[in-house]
């Protein structure tokens, strides 16, 4: 028992976050008659202020507003106005609602003289609680000076006048609703009023001013910008004037006849000098090397001539193929004739003139090389300087350029406006007395022939069903708002524990305790059953081993454990032998119930070791019961009962009596139940109806638990029968142990 009970508690956020439909249904069935009395009284309410309202009709004209107009006068151009965009609709839609319209309606209509709209009459008409509260809080703003004031005084016919109209303005703006239909053009403007007549005429009105009020501002604009045109085109003229002449005089100053091809000639004469000046460093460059190659300090012709430039030279070339053949033939010649032979003298001679040419031919070759580096590097610096003269010359043309360039935009931009604004202006002169509307009235309103509010059927079904819901909420706040047990969903659900037995409310004295022989009484059947059904379920419960020691405790005091006590006692000693044993040694209420003097010794007496047994049992003859009273109050109550004395008396006790029915402590006062209830074989926890928290009766039923100690049930005392057979919380229950066919009897029998 105590495992599952561990268990359950362990699961008990994951169970209460299931929503419970058959709760709430339960819940609204238990308080049905008080939701439907609630929804009752207060559509009854609902229904006399309806009877008691002024009917209303509501009138409404359908405006069709142009979004493509023929766009004759385009003066809108000049003050940027787009007919097409969404933000145009929306413009007129605030316009229709405009505090200007309505005003124009009410002085072309002279609403603020009509009883509806005059503030006098409507003033006059006004409650005598209404007058009374508005004096009231002007009485109340005079006798305190920090706050604003407002003075009366008298107004003059002029000024009475205007605060009539705007009273009436101000009313006929809260009457009026304006709606445009969703992906159209057309707006639906409302008009309520208590006559039927006056509010279609307002409607119409309404669209009329409106039409007019656009063609008066156009024309309005059409006049302002015709003169704002005048005004501007002067200056613009004046602009466009200078703007020429400071053209002319800087073409003047600087002599320009054609500045773009000049330009356009000192760039081409930059890009050549360029391409020039970068041949000539690179031929300088290649020149620079052999230069550096020949003039080295000591170097010979024959060092000069295996130069790769010379001997790729031409010339050194030729005399270096005629000095190989000279060379070949000299060979030849020594392999047949002597170096004194005459042709072989001649071959020798040729062949040393021919190397002499070679080595002039190379110095005049290194001449010439150093020739034309000095006349490249002359060269390079005279393109340099050129180059840097023409780049000079092309900033000075380009800088002149930009600024005529300038002067140019600011002629070409001022001839563009004078034009256009001149072009304008024309067109606004030829046009400007036509004027098309913007808006056209697709239906006209009429006066309606059934009032729109209040819809009286309509608004009593909804205030029905809004009250029956709102009793129905209430229903089950006030549900969730009580924490205390009072049914067995209740015991199963908040508390896990199974449902042993439901004791009666009886009838008796306020401050006093139920007769003490009030189960033997058989005018109370209903109550003894209910005792004799707790006495079978404990006997059930226990029926392979039953209980010899029954502790009855409850959560905290008057809670009815005492009495639960006592009548388990009787109806147990009907069949067996029985003891009632108090154990509340603070407060105890067995011995007072019974009637026993204030010196008989009890539990206590026994203990201590002052009596005997036999001295504080005492015998009650009617129900058959012995009883052993608290005794003398000792100081130290849970040392008495963990004493090992303790102990030993329930263990003398168990073979003297079949059944003890123990009365403990309450478990939320001190812990003397815990201590008590290692001797006992079932514990009954006692459960006030609708009065002990959940949540406390909860922490006593944890302490059994942490110790491992069997709970049998709840029993759910002082039950108000009547009120769980209206609200069905006990039905069951009570059908199921036949109460409510014996009070059917016992109405039955009376009548007889």
């Amino acid at each position: 028992m105590s495992i599952n009970h561990a268990q359950k508690i362990e699961n008990k956020g994951t169970v209460d976050d299931i929503i419970d439909f058959g709760q709430y249904f339960q819940t609204i069935k238990r308080y049905w008659w008080r939701i439907t009395g609630l929804s009752v009284f207060l559509t009854l309410l609902i229904t006399l202020v309806l009877l008691s309202l002024t009917p209303t009709y509501q009138a409404k004209v359908s405006l069709l507003i142009e979004a493509e107009q023929t766009n004759i006068n385009p003066i809108e151009e000049v003050y940027g106005l787009d007919s097409t965009r969404k933000e145009y609709f929306q413009t007129q839609y605030q316009v229709l609602r405009s505090r200007q319209i309505a005003q124009r309606v009410v002085e072309r209509m002279s609403l603020h003289e009509h009883d509806l709209f005059n503030k006098e009459v409507i003033l006059a008409n006004k409650s005598s609680f209404s007058k009374w509260f508005e004096n009231f809080k002007y009485k109340i703003k005079a006798s305190l000076p920090f706050l604003p004031q407002v003075e009366r005084k008298t107004l003059t016919s002029e000024e009475q006048l205007k605060s009539r109209i705007g009273y009436a303005t101000s009313l006929l703006m809260q009457s009026t609703v304006v709606a445009p239909i969703k992906n159209t053009q057309v707006v639906e403007v409302f008009v309520e009023s208590a006559n039927s007549k006056l509010s279609a005429d307002i409607a119409n009105t309404i669209a009329d001013v409106y039409i007019e009020n656009y063609l008066e501002a156009k024309l309005e604009m059409t006049g302002k910008a015709t003169a704002w045109l005048n005004q501007s085109l002067q200056g613009l003229r004046d602009k466009l004037n200078s703007s020429e002449e400071q053209l002319a005089e800087f073409d003047e100053q600087n002599l320009i006849v054609n500045i773009d091809g000049v330009v356009g000639l000192k760039a081409d004469e930059v890009q050549q000098l360029s391409d020039q000046l970068l041949d000539a460093q690179l031929q300088l460059q290649r020149e620079g090397v052999i230069f550096e190659q020949i003039n080295q300090n000591g170097a010979s012709i024959e060092d000069l001539a295996v130069l790769t430039e010379i001997q790729n030279h031409p010339a050194v070339q030729n005399v270096k193929r005629e000095e190989v053949k000279l060379q070949s033939r000299v060979s030849e010649l020594q392999e047949v004739y002597g170096p004194k032979h005459p042709r072989m003298i001649s071959a020798v001679a040729e062949l040393n003139s021919i190397k002499d040419s070679l080595d002039q031919q190379i110095s005049g070759l290194v001449s010439s090389i150093n020739t034309d580096y000095g006349n490249s590097r002359a060269k390079v610096s005279a393109l340099q300087s050129d180059l840097e003269s023409a780049k000079k010359e092309l900033r000075r043309l380009s800088s002149i350029d930009n600024q005529r360039r300038v002067l140019q935009r600011d002629v070409d931009i001022n001839q563009q406006l004078y034009d256009s604004f001149f072009t304008r202006l024309k067109e606004t002169d030829q046009v400007g007395g036509f004027e098309t509307a913007n808006a056209r009235v697709l239906d006209a309103a009429m006066p309606p022939s059934s009032p729109s509010k209040p819809k009286k059927s309509a608004a009593v079904v909804a205030a029905f069903v809004l009250s029956f819901g709102f009793g129905a909420v209430l229903a089950l706040v006030l549900e969730a708002l009580n924490s205390g047990i009072r049914s067995v969903d209740d015991v199963e659900r908040k508390l896990n524990q199974r449902m042993l037995g439901i004791i009666p409310w009886e009838p008796h004295k306020k401050k006093e305790n139920l007769s003490l022989r009030h189960f033997f009484d058989p005018k109370h059947h209903s109550f003894s059953e209910s005792v004799r059904t707790l006495r079978t379920s404990l006997q059930l419960l226990n029926i392979d081993k039953p209980s010899q020691t029954i502790l009855v405790t409850s959560s905290v005091p008057k809670e009815g454990k005492s009495t639960v006590s006592i009548n388990l006692a009787f109806a147990l000693g009907q069949l067996n032998n029985v003891l009632i044993l108090d154990t509340d040694l603070r407060r105890p209420s067995i011995g007072k119930q019974f009637e026993l003097p204030g010196f008989q010794p009890g539990l206590a007496n026994i203990i201590a070791g002052t009596h005997s047994l036999e001295e504080c049992i005492v015998h009650d003859e009617e129900s058959n019961v012995d009883i052993i009273a608290a005794g003398t109050l000792p100081p130290n109550p849970q040392e008495l009962l963990a004493s090992d004395k303790f102990s030993a008396l329930m263990e003398h006790l168990r073979r003297k009596y079949d059944h003890i029915v123990i009365d403990s402590a309450p478990t939320q006062a001190v812990s003397d139940a815990i201590v008590v209830s290692k001797h006992c074989d079932s514990l009954v926890y006692v459960v006030r109806s609708d009065s002990t928290s959940a949540k406390v009766i909860n922490n006593g039923l944890s302490r059994f638990v942490e110790i491992g100690h069997r709970i049998d049930g709840v029993v759910l005392n002082q039950v108000d029968i009547k009120k769980a057979n209206k609200t069905g919380g006990y039905a069951g229950f009570y059908d199921q142990y036949g109460y409510n066919s014996y009070n059917s009897y016992k109405s039955k029998e009376q009548v007889s």
